[in-house]
């Protein structure tokens, strides 16, 4: 007996979760450690540690071994390509076939374009593309600009992904995300300035690209290369955290040292006082222009 509880605990260790259908040889014992309250069902036949059995690796997981031809969608899909922070309370994916309904899971049957599906890891999962597609509708651009600042994707894939979805609910406010990201914004904050900027007719800028100083390479918000500006946005999504306020600091002494002029704005003031925002500005880029000139 201990024997075979030491080759339960292999199983999970490796795996997470435990499905009866593959070691047979193992029910009698699944079903001591059940009755003792060492495992659970997360899935029918389907079982991972009792202190583990809510959570998303263990859903996701046994979701994988309860029906291998399931597609992880949405929030799932993120959590486990390119948004790992990102909140999971039900697995959503598609299933080829009706199912009964799960606890902690939602199915769909909806069809999936090969082309937009990967299977990694024993994991089967829609493209960062089409998943940061589907999160428009509930967490707007912010999935777009998750899967554009960690590389996930790129702008040519996310159209690519709308072109193979033409008839998925909320496609026009998808094609509106994705005008407003033509310039690759990472954060919501960013995507307004961005909008700002275009609609005040500003030019001659550029966002999230490298600038290297004293050997370091830095991905500025928004650059003016030619005037040597640069305006840095504390955003809501990823601008957190006391690592990344004192890396922020440190970039800007260098900006300034090497004769950069670097504007600073938060969310709220972007949202709340856009004509002031560009105002200041448009007075920093005279300034250099004269300064230039």
């Amino acid at each position: 007996m201990r024997a075979l509880q030491s080759d339960i605990q292999d199983i999970l260790a490796t795996e997470g979760v435990i499905a009866r259908r593959d070691h047979p040889i193992l029910s009698g014992t699944i079903d001591r450690l059940i009755r003792n309250g060492a495992l659970c069902a997360v899935l029918p036949g389907v079982y991972a540690r009792t202190e583990l059995c809510d959570t998303t690796p263990a859903r996701v997981r046994a979701l994988m071994h309860w029906d291998p031809d399931a597609i992880l969608v949405a929030e799932a899909a993120a959590w486990v390509s390119f948004w790992p922070e990102i909140r999971v309370s039900r697995i959503a994916c598609t299933l080829k076939r009706q199912r009964r309904p799960q606890r902690g899971y939602e199915f769909k049957r909806r069809h999936i374009p090969p082309e937009l599906v990967i299977t990694r890891s024993g994991l089967r999962y829609t493209s960062p593309a089409l998943t940061a597609l589907d999160l428009c509708a509930t967490v707007g651009g912010d999935g777009i600009d998750q899967a554009l600042r960690t590389r996930a994707t790129t702008l040519a894939q996310l159209h690519r992904a709308l072109e193979l979805t033409p008839t998925r609910p909320g496609n026009r406010l998808k094609r509106q995300l994705l005008l407003d990201s033509r310039s690759e914004p990472w954060s919501a904050a960013e995507r307004s300035l961005h909008r700002l900027l275009r609609e005040a007719g500003i030019t001659g800028w550029e966002a999230n690209r490298p600038l290297v100083l004293r050997d370091l390479t830095f991905f500025v918000d928004v650059i003016f290369r030619k005037l040597k500006l640069v305006i840095e946005i504390d955003g809501r999504l990823y601008h957190t955290g006391a690592e990344v306020f004192e890396s922020d600091r440190w970039r800007q002494n260098l900006l300034i040292l090497d004769g950069w002029l670097v504007l600073r704005f938060t969310w709220t003031m972007i949202e709340e006082r856009p004509q002031e925002v560009i105002a200041m500005i448009r007075e920093a880029i005279e300034m250099l222009t004269g300064m230039r000139s």
